[in-house]
């Protein structure tokens, strides 16, 4: 693997190939993940001489390794039909922190939670099931509360915005690369003269 050759070649850091691995998935490694792995090379790319070899690395193959709010990710240069894909994934994104803004205004990184406490809350809250219902099209038109919000902890954990971090109790742990949707929202601006246009 020519990583693996690179690495050995040039002394940089053993981690490079496994932190490849992870980030070039589109992925994040957090600060405040419960995997030791994943929390210890958050250590080792933080190492501020480790960080800017591995971005001059990355950036030789194309990837821009970026540093967020207690998370790193890479980013790519983007053809069209990628921004397009970005624009879509940002909408879905949108609709899933609204509903666990609503659920909860805390929710944030390091926020913990069990999906029995959303069902529950489902049962008091008509604006929250209303924004549930509103992600059937995000989750292949699952009918089912419960359907749907699995369907959803599932992408979040996939993208590893959350992580499951007690089996029994099934817990939830909202990670550090949380943040970056957050972020994502906070970027987008609209002009006072189109949000006068959009209804309420």
């Amino acid at each position: 693997m020519k990583i693996r050759a690179f690495v050995a070649k040039n002394n940089m850091i053993p981690q490079t190939a496994e932190i490849f691995k992870i980030l070039s998935k589109g992925q994040f490694i957090s600060s405040n993940s419960s995997d030791k792995t994943i929390s210890n090379l958050y250590n080792v790319i933080d190492d501020e001489q480790n960080f800017e070899n591995l971005y001059e690395y990355f950036l030789n193959i194309n990837f821009v390794l970026e540093k967020g709010d207690e998370y790193f990710y890479f980013s790519r240069p983007e053809t069209k039909i990628d921004i397009e894909n970005k624009i879509e994934s940002a909408f879905r994104w949108i609709d899933i922190i609204d509903f666990l803004k609503t659920f909860d205004n805390a929710f944030s990184s390091g926020y913990r939670f069990s999906p029995s406490d959303i069902l529950v809350r489902l049962k008091t809250d008509a604006e929250l099931e209303t924004k549930l219902e509103g992600l059937k099209k995000h989750t292949a038109d699952k009918e089912k509360h419960q359907d749907i919000l699995d369907r959803i902890l599932k992408m979040l954990i996939n993208d590893t915005f959350i992580e499951l971090e007690n089996e029994i109790t099934h817990q939830y742990k909202a990670l550090a690369s949380f943040k970056y949707l957050e972020n994502l929202i906070l970027t987008i601006n609209i002009p006072d003269e189109v949000r006068n246009e959009i209804p309420e």
